[in-house]
């Protein structure tokens, strides 16, 4: 097919919480209820396209829902511009990469995060949806040579993408070779930006936490932190969602991103550096406390389910009912 989805093209509003040019004021659509608009008038605040009712305040900061459904802290664009939609699963094949594309466009995400052969072919399905294409390089090992990296980097960018999800060498880094680190990160890091892309490193932490180097698991988080940092990524990222580790029966275990390792990268690098979750955040309140622990991005499959329950708890509570919550998992492997 060519150019994008028709369904979600530019101008036009997917289903799920839509913004109003003039105000960016929330109108709160679900594929079942037209979610009505009395409560957000009965709380003071200008309504749809060019409200300018007497007496009411426009809403220039979606936050401020939050008044009004108790649960909801964070607007659907907040939380659906955290989300990376990941589309890198081995076995995937072209009809689910287009169809994972068509997920992506129809919540609003930031981007996909999809396999570097199948670039150019998103950014077709993709146009003028907003949604961004990212490219992984390294993945999901990060053994490739560097020149390699660098390269993968060159063409992923030539096809379009203007994010690289780039794993460091693991090896070279619990072995101690800082310079061949700092080398590794900084050639994929000098080739993205200077066509215009940014650069998110997995650091991949499930291989870490007996630490490397002669360092702690946390001292050589804070180290990788400083390196990247210093190399010029954009953003650190916990995991590849592909890190299985070994185990003593023969079985293979997986956390993905955790509240302490989020929390402990933010606190390691500068606010120049963004902090990305990925692996084990599978539900709405696992993303809400993602971004509570100061991360700006998450890798997510269960895109469709966290976005729908947003939907789901903002009719509920617009209706008089109490939105159901679960306490926030995170960690948890799984895809």
């Amino acid at each position: 097919m060519g150019g994008g989805f028709t369904e979600v093209g530019k101008g036009m509003e997917p289903r799920g919480l839509a913004v109003s040019r003039s105000f960016r004021l929330a109108k709160l659509v679900s594929p079942a209820v037209a979610v009505a608009k009395r409560p957000l008038r009965a709380a003071g605040l200008q309504v749809g396209r060019g409200a300018h009712s007497p007496g009411l305040r426009p809403c220039s900061d979606l936050r401020n829902l939050a008044q009004i459904f108790p649960t909801m802290k964070y607007s659907y664009d907040e939380l659906a511009q955290m989300i990376d939609h990941s589309l890198l699963h081995p076995t995937m094949t072209d009809a689910d990469l287009e169809q994972g594309c068509r997920i992506a466009a129809r919540y609003r995400v930031a981007s996909v995060c999809i396999k570097p052969y199948a670039v150019k072919q998103a950014v077709e399905w993709l146009r003028d949806t907003g949604v961004r294409v990212g490219a992984v390089i390294g993945f999901p090992h990060g053994n490739s040579a560097t020149e390699s990296k660098r390269y993968e980097t060159e063409l992923a960018c030539r096809d379009g993408a203007v994010e690289i999800d780039m794993v460091i060498n693991l090896g070279k880094a619990l072995g101690g070779d800082w310079d061949f680190v700092e080398q590794d990160v900084k050639a994929v890091c000098e080739e993205a930006h200077g066509r215009g892309a940014r650069v998110k490193v997995i650091f991949e932490n499930d291989y870490l936490t007996q630490g490397g180097a002669g360092l702690g698991s946390d001292d050589f988080k804070r180290r990788l932190c400083q390196i990247c940092e210093r190399a010029g990524a954009d953003w650190v990222k916990t995991s590849s969602g592909y890190g299985f580790v070994k185990q003593a029966n023969g079985g293979y275990s997986y956390q993905g991103a955790t509240e302490h390792d989020l929390a402990l990268m933010r606190a390691s690098v500068s606010e120049k550096v963004q902090v990305k979750a990925a692996g084990g955040v599978r539900d709405l309140d696992g993303l809400i406390r993602v971004r509570d622990l100061g991360a700006s991005r998450c890798g997510a499959t269960a895109t469709a389910a966290m976005l729908d329950e947003y939907r789901r708890r903002v009719a509920a509570e617009e209706a008089g009912q109490t939105a159901s919550v679960t306490a926030a998992a995170i960690g948890s492997g799984g895809y």
